[in-house]
């Protein structure tokens, strides 16, 4: 990781677009990217298990959390490049390069589309609980959900948000874990004004990034929950098998925030992978 010193506009208008949080120490900067009707406050059980060794990034994509709402362009924010650009613009205007980027779920898509566009600001990538498309498509590929299931659960949010959120949440969540977690989980879907959970939702289950997964450079982590109502055991696998230079761990986990859930085990994981990376 390289930081240095700058006190540009550029610096201080993407602190204040994305909520930058900065916290840690140590020379090679981790950066921790929300999902789909979340914000950054979902990664405060993972970071007191990096904090010690790494400088931590965490931010709220435009619309999201504390991120600056004046700053949200529906043409920009339809597509998952607009969140990708978001990740590269916060990188350079922290004058930051060769981070490990850490997504969860849709984010995993996002830095994978970031680190194309601009592979010099990152060293590696971590996915937890990646999916390139959660559509099933023929019998080529089972991404979990039917089309037309997925707008019916879209539209649900127009007609009733409430009770969308708290539908949704626990099916994320996955059972057997404490009420605080879904609870946290269902007050942040809650509390994303729908004007911009909507498109970010189209742009999440309807997106199609399975062809871009062969033509990443970056040494990659996958993270897989063992039973993941989001992205099954077979979505990880398809992710491994069709990602260069990747590595697939599977956690006996139930739910899809396993940052959440089981953040020691995950820690433990990035901890290993980032030192047989250096290595090598």
């Amino acid at each position: 990781m390289l930081i240095t010193s700058n006190s540009s506009t550029n610096n201080i208008d993407v602190i204040q677009r994305n909520n930058v949080k900065i916290s840690g120490q140590g020379n090679q900067a981790i950066v921790l990217a929300h999902g789909f009707g979340c914000d950054q406050s979902m990664w405060s059980y993972l970071l007191p298990h990096l904090e010690s060794n790494y400088t931590v990034v965490c931010f709220d994509y435009v619309g999201s959390g504390q991120s600056q709402l004046s700053l949200y362009d529906p043409e920009r924010y339809a597509k998952l490049e607009g969140y990708a650009l978001d990740v590269i613009e916060l990188l350079e205007g922290l004058s930051m390069s060769s981070v490990i980027f850490v997504g969860h779920s849709v984010s995993s898509m996002i830095g994978l589309l970031a680190s194309l566009k601009r592979p010099e600001l990152f060293a590696s990538l971590i996915m937890v609980c990646p999916s390139p498309c959660f559509l099933n498509i023929g019998e080529e590929y089972q991404g979990g959900f039917e089309r037309e299931d997925l707008e019916e659960l879209i539209n649900l949010m127009d007609k009733n948000y409430i009770g969308w959120a708290n539908y949704l949440a626990p099916l994320v969540m996955g059972t057997g874990h404490s009420e605080e977690l879904t609870t946290h989980l269902t007050n942040s879907f809650c509390s994303t004004d729908p004007t911009y959970s909507k498109p970010f939702a189209k742009a999440t289950f309807f997106s199609d990034y399975r062809h871009l997964l062969s033509e990443s450079k970056h040494p990659c982590l996958i993270l897989q929950s063992e039973n993941d109502s989001l992205a099954s055991l077979d979505i990880g696998q398809y992710v491994h098998q069709h990602l260069p230079h990747s590595s697939l761990e599977v956690i006996h986990a139930t739910g899809h925030c396993l940052h959440m859930t089981h953040p020691e085990t995950v820690s433990v994981y990035i901890e290993r992978f980032i030192t047989q990376q250096a290595k090598k």
